[in-house]
């Protein structure tokens, strides 16, 4: 009997022993995993003050949730850290090692940057743009673009879409500051097009809608092969609009697949959107990019033709416009060889 009792003591001594040597390995695992781990989906930029100790620093960082155990990454950082950070706005990601972290705070950041929005760029296209330069988040920049802006009276047919400023951020070159707030940065865009464009807009004296015209001019952006073309493609799509025949731009299409695809599967031109103008009549339910004023001036003033095709070349550089579809199709075969 007493045999039986020492048994289990030791073997209650040894489930102590191993439950406990099992809560130190998985405190092990969990320190390390929060050290070394890098789980970079979601971007965060943080703007370091001038002469930031490192607690504040810290403090930071736990409060935009890059990290999440300030005793660890300051002990990290006591055996770890270089002991000089630079001010400025870094750029880090939710769940960055913390070794990453500190390589991120000892480089040196521009406080301002000059960043080109290309003819053509989609809204998704900017945001990353603007993430990549540390300007602000694509999360903050999309938040943004679907709030009110009081200013800008021309959107109020453009706030019913998922992408409201979607053709209303003019492309051009711009001044911004690192960590700038996404509303300041589309207020900058959204001043441009007011003045560059909508200006244009009320001279022309054109019955149709501004949301009409930057839809088509959109169109026409990412369907003409080089500037010459814009007034051609211009009037082959109101040609098209004139006689109830269906606008078939690819373009809007990729629109929906977020994608530039070479060549459309029959699968793609069957998808379900407004934006789809193999499925649907008429114009899409908004602009898909950002259009240039060469290409708005064509939706506004479209050259005089009776084109209603064009196929483009194998190198993209140019289309080829037909007035039939048996000369398109001509046009076509000719272009595969």
């Amino acid at each position: 009997m007493v045999k039986l009792t020492a048994i289990k003591k030791k073997r209650i001594i040894l489930g102590v022993i191993i439950a406990v040597a099992l809560c130190f390995l998985l405190t092990v695992v969990g320190v390390l995993r929060e050290i070394y781990k890098d789980d970079t989906d979601k971007a965060v930029l943080v703007d370091i003050p001038e002469g930031a100790g490192v607690s504040q620093i810290v403090q930071l960082l736990e409060e935009k949730e890059v990290i999440d155990s300030p005793f660890l990454f300051k002990l990290y950082e006591k055996f770890n850290g270089g002991g000089v950070y630079h001010k400025g706005v870094h750029k880090f990601y939710v769940g960055m090692s913390y070794e990453n972290i500190l390589r991120s705070l000892e480089t040196f950041v521009e406080v301002d940057v000059a960043i080109t929005i290309p003819e053509g760029y989609e809204i998704y296209r900017i945001a990353q743009l603007l993430e990549d330069n540390e300007i602000c988040t694509k999360t903050d920049f999309y938040e943004a673009q679907k709030k009110e802006y009081k200013d800008f009276p021309f959107l109020k047919d453009a706030r019913k879409r998922e992408n409201p400023m979607e053709g209303y951020l003019f492309p051009d070159t711009y001044q911004f500051r690192r960590g700038q707030s996404a509303e300041s940065v589309i207020t900058v865009m959204l001043t441009n097009f007011k003045n560059k464009v909508y200006k244009l807009y009320e001279e022309s004296k054109t019955d149709k809608t501004l949301d009409e015209i930057i839809i088509m001019a959109s169109i026409v952006e990412r369907e003409a092969a080089n500037e010459t073309e814009w007034g051609k493609v211009a009037s082959v799509f109101y040609n098209r609009l004139e006689i109830g025949m269906k606008l078939q731009s690819c373009a809007t299409v990729q629109y929906v697949l977020k994608e530039r695809k070479d060549i459309l599967s029959n699968e793609d031109i069957k998808i379900d959107s407004p934006y789809n103008t193999y499925k649907y009549e008429g114009l899409p339910i908004g602009p898909i990019a950002s259009p240039g004023l060469g290409a708005i001036k064509a939706a506004i003033s479209p050259e005089e033709t009776e084109y209603l095709y064009f196929a483009a070349t194998k190198d993209g550089s140019r289309n080829v416009f037909n007035i039939t579809g048996e000369g398109h199709m001509e046009t076509v075969k000719e272009l595969q060889k």
